[in-house]
């Protein structure tokens, strides 16, 4: 007798349909799981048969033979156990087989029969709509699946649960949607003081979506700035922040259900691997640029990070996306996001000083920088020096535009640029814009684009910088809800994107 139940395997934040296929037939007594199982699936037998014996249920002795299909589709995951152990129920005719098939389960068993909450909640309830199912899973993974809205989802604490629910004794209730969480960060852009330029270059970088890299000597304010980058951004649209919490669901950060509208900020440390930054590893888990998807990727110390490591950074920035490609698995991930980078100008950090810098300045200045190649730094929309701060500047007392009402300007260009992008698939902000779309929404007036013809042959800006130039002067009219753009917006365009000073 064969009963069928429904799971789902990850690849990438696409999650498969696989069907578990449980017999139990005359024969030697075993109990095999085959359709390439990983080891965590294969221990499932081990976990279901005592959490079954905790229920007072005991295996017949027979064969119990377990199919995962499709059987070439890798299984990975204890999210296996509470299938199994559902299509092993029906086969025994102790729950119904039909109210089995028309759910898709996933979910850890304790041995204790208890149901442990696992990853990946959010996408296998995108599956189970798409089937036409109802999902069932720990009750603690129930709020973050009932986000999908799009199918009904259980909650369940333990297997004996489950069966009094299938059999209609005690019937569970439907899942509601966590609490959207809050992250007020509490830091001001009105704490840092003088920075006026720095200021703005983030303002417009956040306005656009642009690639921004900060200059400067140590203790000049760059982390600060960009950790006020999340208070100036925009909340994620419902769209966005369900992308973001379906790849953040598959890395188990998503807490306690609650999906956050705030863009994710990652900054990873300079030691970081290329796995960990780009994805890979064991199951090509996805890396720190697809968990800042829809948000930003701060790398503090650029140049101390691995060159290798940088490099593959310049087809992502490109392309939005990754393909993590291993032996075994090849999977794509989404990486829309914001690049921040900060770095010394030199080694010791004191080139534009004369008074503190090394020996060698300023040859230890080109060999730092000589570390970011010259295809990787041209990806950057926005550089800007930012010069140490004087004591006397420091004991002023706050002043200029807060976090808030820089806010509300970036939001309204946002809100100019989701209007104008609004029937163009793919695009969301001027960042994303190429080719024709590029020409038709960043046209200059002819006294405009004289001033940047003549930029681009003195400074020998590449077709990439040229195009850069033109979406960062428009993002620049967009704040000043400005229709065409004027030479004033080329201009500022050009003062972000030609070489930095002797700080920088």
């Amino acid at each position: 007798m064969v009963a069928h139940a429904y799971t789902v395997a990850f690849e990438g934040v696409e999650a498969r349909s696989v069907e578990v296929q449980c017999a139990v037939t005359p024969g030697l007594p075993a109990f095999s799981i085959v359709g390439l199982p990983d080891k965590a699936v294969s221990e499932a037998r081990d976990r279901v048969r005592t959490a079954l014996s905790s229920m007072a249920i005991a295996l017949p002795s027979k064969r119990i033979t377990i199919n995962l299909s499709p059987a070439d589709l890798p299984k990975e995951g204890s999210h296996f156990d509470l299938p199994i152990a559902l299509g092993l129920l029906a086969a025994l005719e102790i729950i119904p087989k039909d109210a089995v098939s028309q759910t898709c389960a996933l979910g850890e068993l304790s041995l204790d029969g208890s149901l442990v909450p696992v990853i990946g909640a959010l996408p296998a309830a995108m599956a189970a709509a798409n089937d036409d199912r109802s999902l069932l899973c720990p009750r603690a993974s129930g709020a973050e699946a009932a986000w999908v809205g799009a199918c009904s989802v259980i909650g369940a604490a333990s297997l004996l649960d489950v069966v009094k629910h299938f059999n209609g004794q005690s019937v569970l209730e439907t899942a509601s949607p966590g609490e959207v969480t809050a992250d007020p960060t509490g830091r001001d852009l009105r704490d840092v003081r003088g920075q006026e330029r720095a200021k703005r270059a983030l303002e417009i970088a956040a306005a656009g979506r642009h690639h921004l890299m900060m200059i400067g000597t140590p203790g000049s304010g760059k982390s600060m700035l960009a950790a006020r980058l999340p208070g100036i951004l925009p909340i994620l649209s419902p769209q966005e922040a369900l992308e973001t919490s379906m790849i953040h669901s598959l890395a188990g950060l998503l807490d306690e259900g609650g999906i956050s509208r705030q863009r994710p900020f990652r900054e990873p440390h300079h030691t970081a691997s290329m796995a960990a930054i780009v994805g890979g590893g064991r199951g090509a888990k996805p890396g720190e640029i697809s968990l800042a998807h829809n948000g930003v990727l701060f790398l503090d110390e650029f140049p101390e990070f691995a060159r290798a490591v940088l490099e593959t950074l310049r087809q992502p920035i490109e392309t939005g996306e990754v393909m993590v490609a291993r032996a075994n698995a090849h999977v794509k991930y989404p990486c829309r996001f914001m690049l921040v980078a900060a770095a010394n100008p030199c080694k010791c950090g004191y080139l534009p000083d004369p008074a503190r810098a090394c020996s060698r300045a300023p040859v230890c200045g080109e060999d730092y920088m000589a570390r970011i190649s010259g295809p990787l730094m041209d990806r950057f929309d926005l550089r800007v020096d930012v010069p140490p701060v004087s004591f006397t500047d420091l004991d002023l007392p706050a002043s200029g535009d807060t976090s808030q009402s820089v806010a509300l300007r970036v939001q309204a260009a946002r809100d100019i640029q989701t209007a104008r992008f609004e029937h163009i698939s793919g695009l969301r902000t001027n960042a994303d814009t190429e080719g024709q779309t590029l020409e038709e929404i960043a046209h200059p007036d002819a006294e405009s684009r004289a001033l940047l013809l003549r930029a681009a042959e003195r400074f020998g800006l590449s077709a990439r910088g040229y195009h850069r130039v033109l979406r960062v002067a428009r993002t620049i009219a967009d704040l000043e809800q400005s229709a065409t753009i004027q030479r004033p917006h080329i201009a500022e365009a050009l003062s972000f994107r030609l070489p930095v000073g002797a700080s920088g």
